[in-house]
């Protein structure tokens, strides 16, 4: 398939897949006349980058599962390089939970101290 058709069917656009490609993450194959040339382990391929891009990894995160896809596994998450990202990961957004909760109990108690100080009612 072209890259148009590939786009088409991983709901991106041409330059993000050639910007996947200037990257290392996607490899092409050129047809006589100088087109990109895609299959359906490419198509895959994109669609794992854009689900874990989706879900607030980065470009280079998603470099482990590609590889692993590459290598033939089921799943890019099978091979230990990707577990050390969802690992990492994982430790990111619990730290970034807790922050929250951190910033969510000072804004409360700061509405507590203005409602105790209002002269209302």
């Amino acid at each position: 398939m072209r890259i148009s058709e590939l786009a088409e069917l991983a709901r991106t656009s041409p330059r993000t897949l050639r910007y996947y490609e200037q990257q290392g993450l996607l490899s092409t194959r050129r047809t006589a006349n100088g087109y990109r040339e895609y299959d359906d382990v490419d198509l895959r391929l994109v669609r794992e980058i854009r689900s874990l891009l989706d879900i607030g990894f980065s470009l280079e995160d998603t470099r482990p599962f590609v590889e692993c896809l590459r290598a033939g596994h089921e799943t890019g998450a099978e091979c230990p390089a990707s577990t050390e990202v969802l690992v990492r990961k994982l430790a990111d957004l619990d730290t970034c939970i807790d922050r929250l909760h951190e910033v969510r109990e000072r804004v409360r108690q700061e509405l507590e101290r203005i409602n105790d100080d209002c002269p209302c009612d």
